[in-house]
């Protein structure tokens, strides 16, 4: 028992020392092979770093001063890299700048569009008149269909006063605004801007009526000292009456473009307008124009049209033409003298006018502008064919066929003839041309005569 215990115990420390023996046997190994790792590495170390360093002196250049030409050459280089760089710095400025400019423009642009947008989406004003002031906030006005409205005035409408202009709203027709509009009708159209062409050298046949044309219109306004070295005062118009054709317009440019006032033509149709008191305010309108730009001849053609005799009953129509009319006598003979103002009137039917407009003191002088005899019929012909080429044509002989025409009638057969000459591709006019023409334009007469009366 004592032998089997012993020899158990000795299996046991054998295989403890075998055990123990073991794990110090692997670490004694695994500590040689580190070493030797270790050593492996410390050489290849040492051999890079002599790899190395052979590697670094045989790049190294050995000398006691460095090239000059690489300096210089690394210099120029940067040189030219700053130049680039500070020319792309003064593009990029220029760029900048141009952009700024643009977008400047473009906001000023913007805004302008937009301003203007905002003013065409206002809805638009009517122009009144105003008829009467209440208060200071409160007035009437008077639309231009003749409607009147009681009305509030803003604080920007201020210092109304009755007659003035101004611009009310559509749906409220509250006053707005005040504008200085003294005039209600563009009468500034009613003034001759360029002269006529017709002289005292376009008129034949009619030596007396020039005569006192020019006595009476162009004498004052040229030399008014006479009159008042004289004493006198001179006449305020004259009244042109005779048959159609005679050439009263014909006088009335030729002192048109003789003098150096303002012509103003008006005819008379043009005076009656459609509402109650339009036509009376442009007559009083058109004189204060001529007023103000004296001196002014006022040149009303067709003055029967708005100078009728008045007659005691009548329509509506007629009592507005009656209005206009007394306007008319007020302006010539009134509270305000017309100054260096003159007044032309023309008309063919002296039989229907009224008596207060040719009374002393408003159309003074009537001349009357009759048909031209036959020597005045020659000087007319003269006039009208300066320009033609005639051949065998006696102008004496001519006027003798046409004695009893007007001026406008010579003018018409000087035209005819003329297309007769065309018709036959001739360049001048013959005696037979103006036979032929004769014939045609008192046919058409004689016809047009006959019609209306027979």
């Amino acid at each position: 028992m004592k032998e089997f215990i012993e020899n158990d115990f000795i299996d046991d420390k054998n295989t403890v020392q075998n055990t123990v023996a073991k794990p110090v046997s692997s670490n004694i190994r695994a500590i040689s092979n580190k070493r030797s790792i270790e050593n492996e590495i410390n050489d290849d170390d040492t051999s890079n770093e002599e790899k190395s360093e052979k590697n670094i002196k045989s790049n190294i250049v050995y000398s006691d001063t460095l090239a000059v030409q690489d300096l210089e050459a690394e210099n120029n280089a940067l040189m030219d890299s700053l130049e680039r760089l500070e020319e792309r710095n003064k593009n990029l400025e220029n760029s900048i700048h141009q952009v700024t400019q643009e977008t400047g423009m473009l906001k000023e642009l913007f805004n302008n569009v937009n301003t203007e947008l905002a003013e065409l989406k206002k809805p638009s004003l009517l122009v009144a008149e105003v008829a009467s002031v209440i208060t200071e906030d409160k007035v009437i006005i008077k639309l231009p269909n003749g409607n009147k409205f009681y009305c509030h005035a803003t604080k920007e409408a201020k210092g109304l006063q009755s007659g003035d202009t101004v611009l009310v709203e559509q749906k409220t027709l509250n006053v707005v605004n005040k504008i200085d509009v003294s005039q209600s009708f563009d009468v500034e159209k009613f003034v001759i801007i360029e002269k006529p062409k017709e002289s005292w050298k376009d008129i034949g046949g009619l030596h007396k009526e020039m005569q006192e044309v020019r006595e009476v219109i162009e004498l004052p306004l040229n030399n008014p000292e006479l009159f008042k070295e004289v004493g006198i005062e001179p006449p305020k118009g004259m009244l042109l009456h005779g048959p159609p054709g005679t050439g009263k317009t014909l006088l009335a440019k030729a002192v048109a473009h003789s003098t150096n006032a303002t012509f103003i033509e008006v005819v008379g149709s043009e005076l009656v307008q459609k509402f109650i008191g339009e036509g009376a305010k442009l007559v009083k309108e058109i004189f204060e124009l001529a007023r103000n730009k004296s001196p002014a001849i006022v040149f009303i053609d067709e003055l029967d049209s708005v100078a009728a005799m008045r007659m005691d009953t009548g329509t509506s129509g007629e009592r507005e033409v009656n209005r206009t009319f007394m306007q008319l006598l007020s302006e010539l003979d009134g509270f305000e003298p017309l100054g260096n103002v003159k007044v032309i009137g023309a008309t063919n039917r002296l039989d229907i006018l009224d008596h207060a407009i040719v009374r002393p003191g408003r159309l003074d002088r009537l001349i009357e502008v009759s048909l031209p005899n036959v020597e005045g019929i020659e000087e007319v012909l003269k006039i009208h064919t300066r320009n033609m080429k005639l051949k065998r044509v006696s102008l004496s002989s001519i006027a003798e066929l046409l004695n009893g025409s007007s001026g406008a009638e010579i003018k018409a057969v000087c035209t005819e003839a003329g297309y007769f000459a065309i018709r036959e591709g001739r360049n001048f006019v013959g005696k037979n041309d103006f036979i032929m023409a004769i014939e045609k334009v008192c046919s058409q007469e004689d016809e047009e005569n006959s019609g209306f009366f027979g």
